[in-house]
């Protein structure tokens, strides 16, 4: 299986955690092609892996065995130095918990991606963090602190953060799970016109029916192992 051009291939993928004289398969020989642009949900019961998986993509985690490609490059064969420009130049991340600093605002949230970024000036690095926050929709709270912000406006906070990098992928893991369906509906359809306006890929790891309804295509997981793709 080549690697697929400007997308993501999982060859051969597996994760083995060792708890004591017990292992834990988290994937299965996982053999995956997902493409350039696309807006995808890996979805599967707590535990099925899908965590695990997003993890591979983002660096976070090593596999066991087998191969991440993106854009045909092994990315798990970097070094550190590129492991980290990968990190902040093609992956945006947006989580659960939101993961936004309490002790800074809006503004300064979203900018914090932009730190590593030396070639940018000040003044792009400025115009880049209000373009996001304002395809948010948050011009109005730009200086307002997390604890002043609702759930559906700090998980709008981590998409611009994980978007003003200008990443060709962001991962999202279970970003509507702290949201009631009126707000996870919303942040949804910003993301899909994201997707649809800038071509970002949209990789989620999810167990809600709305974001499977929303998704182009769907992963299944089941005990580490792709049921349906």
């Amino acid at each position: 299986m080549a690697a697929v051009r400007n997308g993501i291939t999982l060859r051969g993928l597996c994760k083995e955690y060792r708890l004591g004289r017990t292992s834990v398969h988290a994937l299965r020989n996982v053999n995956l092609e997902i493409a350039s642009g696309s807006f995808a949900c890996v979805a599967g019961p707590s535990g099925s892996g899908k965590t695990t998986l997003l993890n591979m993509i983002g660096l976070i985690d090593t596999p066991t065995s087998g191969t991440v490609h993106v854009a045909g490059e092994d990315i798990q064969g970097l070094p550190e130095k590129l492991r980290t420009r990968y990190r902040s130049r093609t992956l945006g991340f947006i989580f659960q918990s939101f993961n936004l600093l309490p002790v800074l605002d809006v503004f300064e949230n979203v900018h914090l991606p932009l730190i590593l970024h030396r070639e940018l000036s000040p003044e792009e690095k400025k115009s880049r963090v209000m373009e996001m926050v304002e395809a948010v929709g948050l011009a109005d709270h730009v200086r307002h602190k997390p604890f002043e912000l609702s759930g559906g406006q700090r998980q709008r906070v981590a998409i611009a953060r994980a978007l003003v990098t200008h990443p060709r992928i962001v991962l999202a893991d279970e970003p509507t799970a702290n949201l009631d369906s009126h707000t996870g509906a919303e942040v949804l359809d910003l993301m899909v016109r994201i997707n649809a306006e800038r071509g970002t890929m949209f990789i989620f790891s999810s167990h809600d029916p709305r974001v499977m309804e929303r998704a182009a295509r769907v992963i299944h997981l089941h005990d580490g192992e792709i049921e349906a793709a």
